[in-house]
């Protein structure tokens, strides 16, 4: 995603990477070490998007949302809106009562969170994405401050109540995602 940010012309079309991590703790730019509360063997990368710490790992849905912000004449809050936005409607057709959170990005589910995002912009242009955690094991949340916020909760559709495959949640979010990016 670095490569094709950084190789990519002003016609470059946008594209979305549908993916799984292995499990996986990453830490952005801002992020705080101290947020990793334990010793754990699972491995914790540095990496260039912004945001705190998270965990990814099988089961979840990740989509790197790569777009040309300039060409869309998209700002930063806009384009995170419209990735919140798409994980709030591909919910809410399953029955789930999503929301956002005022100066916390991601999505939440009666408080707790069930989304994350994290972007970096080079160039007028985004890459990472979002995590949507589907049926996957929530338990390496609990060594983190997830997102830096100490003590909250964190959930996925399963635990929601819902038998949903990944490949499933992958479709309906990815379709949820294309219509806010329809092609210019």
């Amino acid at each position: 995603m670095q490569r094709f940010t950084r190789d990519r012309e002003m016609s470059t079309p946008d594209e979305l990477w549908v993916l799984q991590h292995p499990s996986t703790y990453t830490l952005g730019l801002s992020g705080h070490p101290e947020h990793l509360l334990d010793e754990v063997s699972i491995p914790l990368i540095h990496t260039d998007r912004g945001g705190q710490i998270t965990y990814h790992g099988p089961g979840q849905v990740i989509i790197y949302v790569l777009v040309n912000l300039s060409r869309r004449h998209l700002k930063v809050r806009e384009l995170v809106y419209l990735m919140e936005e798409a994980i709030i409607q591909t919910l809410q057709t399953v029955g789930i009562h999503p929301e956002r959170r005022p100066g916390a990005p991601g999505v939440y589910v009666d408080g707790a969170k069930i989304a994350s995002l994290g972007l970096r912009i080079r160039r007028g242009c985004s890459y990472h994405g979002l995590s949507l955690n589907g049926p996957m094991d929530l338990a390496p949340f609990k060594h983190i401050h997830p997102c830096g916020f100490s003590g909250l909760p964190v959930t996925s559709t399963t635990a929601l109540g819902l038998s949903l495959s990944v490949t499933e949640l992958e479709e309906r979010l990815l379709s949820s995602l294309q219509k806010q990016f329809e092609p210019i």
